[in-house]
């Protein structure tokens, strides 16, 4: 079997012990490896070649959203997911600008947290339903509509489909039952999306959907 290899970066000890003990009892999750500060994390995966990064956002020096724009950069099939201990409306847009794959707050129940885990190498991203308006709120005042083209006009109506129900926090598992397909088409779709909007990530085609309006608004997750 092979396993998730995650890598933990948090300044508070305790916190990150914790992490590290819930995830070595899962057979299939291992822990490469730990820093406290994102300026030791860097030279650490290029070391320890994580599959998954669990990156706190507020680190004294170099804090996780820099150290996530750094290591994306250098090695962009690393997934990174940002933990926090609040869902701030700034620090959630900065962390999809960086490139953050997810989200999560340092509350989160340990199954619901696992799960997340296993999802995100699946190609899942954590994303609650109230972070999609947050998302929209972040984008449509930062981000200008290009007036060349109109991006939508690029999505096919089964990708339509499929940004519809990424929009409202389904899983891979969940889009393909929902339009009876398997998984691996799921993922060829959001691929294509990806690639045809210059996206990259599926927070990021979420955001793009609600912006552009391509999910109708009857639709959309409350």
């Amino acid at each position: 079997m092979e396993r998730i290899r995650v890598m933990l970066v948090d300044d508070h000890a305790l916190f990150r012990k914790g992490v590290a003990s819930l995830l070595a009892a899962c057979p299939d999750i291992e822990v490469v490896g730990e820093a406290d500060t994102g300026a030791e994390a860097l030279p650490k995966v290029a070391d320890l070649m994580p599959d998954l990064i669990l990156m706190d956002i507020q680190m004294p020096g170099m804090d996780g959203l820099e150290a996530t724009r750094r290591i994306v950069a250098e090695h962009p099939y690393v997934k990174i997911v940002m933990l926090t201990v609040a869902e701030e409306d700034r620090s959630l847009f900065e962390a999809i600008k960086a490139g953050a794959q997810g989200y999560l707050l340092k509350k989160i129940e340990p199954d619901e947290f696992l799960a997340m885990v296993r999802g995100v190498s699946r190609g899942d991203a954590p994303i609650s339903r109230s972070m999609a308006s947050k998302i929209l709120g972040e984008f449509g005042r930062r981000v200008q509509r290009p007036q060349a083209e109109d991006p939508a006009a690029k999505i096919t109506p089964r990708e339509r489909e499929v940004l519809q129900l990424l929009t409202q926090g389904n899983t891979n598992k969940e889009i393909a039952n929902a339009l009876c397909v398997s998984e691996n088409t799921v993922k060829n779709h959001l691929k294509n999306i990806l690639a045809k909007l210059h996206l990259q990530n599926r927070v990021q085609a979420v955001a793009f959907a609600l912006r552009e309006g391509i999910v109708p608004e009857e639709t959309r997750s409350p």
